[in-house]
């Protein structure tokens, strides 16, 4: 071989050799969004904001946190789905929108198809709240004023097909009352008027109440959970109170676009287990009244599954219908 052929050669090898030692695209190589499907200041918006600061740290990213309310938190998780399936949209979501709107509204993508199970956070009571302008100190109180004033109570929820609006209407039914239901784009929005008086109860999370109950703006009368609330431990079950068999929790998780490589699926997943871990995140979880998600990937997504399933069977049976 003559030098011009060598170095020929060599000139083709090279650049071979230099692809082959770079490492592949770092993750993440722009900014994340985290998209919520509540407005700002609910249980959402909180988790969302805790997993964007430490994620932030971890990734040596920017994770940007942005509010999408409406539709039962569906618009956030429609932006994930429609998403490039690169890893730098994720979404922080509920039951609501995951398991209990895709069985009410008519949406342009797969709940379950076109969005990939990252982990599960936490999972948080509903807790039953009156404003401070309702005179009822317990369930029994409650119930006994709304069957003396029929059609004056309104309970706010934060959107049609939230578990906010499942707490209500199994609340109706369970109690022999009926009350209407005032829907809004989230929790936040939902506070205002029902410290104001515009509506009078709520089956709120536990993670977007716990603000105004500690401020003593909201009176808890009941948690919706099995047992109760370490945060609230003066607080009856539902069932303690009276009405049983009406038990709803909120679990917060976080998705993906479907689509999006195993390897960064992967690292989000070990990154998402190692935070809910940490102890700082512990402890707000938990004064949240929530418990810590405590699932593997693997149990999630089938978890994931069976809420989905769960709700369908739930609002069938309960004949639910879009407002």
């Amino acid at each position: 071989m003559n030098l011009k052929t060598l170095l020929l050669v060599v000139a083709a090898v090279l650049p071979l050799a230099a692809n082959a030692q770079t490492p592949s695209t770092p993750y993440p190589s722009k900014p994340v969004r985290l998209m919520v499907g509540a407005s700002p200041g609910g249980g959402t918006d909180i988790v969302a904001r805790l997993l964007a600061d430490k994620f932030a740290e971890s990734f040596k990213g920017v994770f940007v946190v942005e509010n999408k309310p409406g539709a039962s938190n569906t618009i956030a998780a429609d932006l994930t789905a429609k998403a490039p399936a690169d890893g730098h949209t994720l979404l922080v979501a509920t039951n609501t929108g995951q398991a209990i709107a895709p069985h009410l509204l008519k949406l342009n993508f797969d709940a379950i198809k076109d969005l990939t199970p990252i982990g599960l956070v936490v999972d948080v009571p509903n807790v039953l709240v009156v404003g401070p302008a309702v005179p009822a100190s317990s369930v029994k109180e409650l119930i006994a004023l709304m069957k003396a004033r029929p059609g004056d109570f309104k309970y706010a929820s934060s959107g049609v097909g939230s578990t906010q609006h499942i707490a209500g209407e199994a609340f109706d039914v369970a109690a022999g009352v009926k009350s209407l239901h005032v829907p809004y784009k989230g929790s936040a929005q939902a506070h205002l008027d029902l410290i104001a008086g515009n509506v009078q109860m709520m089956f709120d999370t536990t993670s977007s109440a716990m603000g105004q109950i500690k401020a003593g703006k909201f009176k808890p009368l009941a948690v919706t959970s099995a047992r109760r609330s370490s945060e609230l431990p003066d607080v009856p079950t539902l069932a303690e109170a009276g009405v049983p068999g009406l038990e709803m929790t909120t679990w917060y998780a976080v998705y993906v676009t479907a689509g999006t490589s195993p390897d960064i699926v992967a690292r989000l997943q070990a990154e998402l287990a190692r935070v809910v871990a940490l102890p700082d995140v512990q402890a707000r979880l938990k004064s949240l009244g929530g418990e810590p998600g405590a699932m593997t990937p693997e149990q999630f997504a089938r978890f994931n599954v069976q809420e989905y399933e769960r709700y369908g069977r739930l609002i069938r049976e309960a004949n639910i219908k879009p407002e």
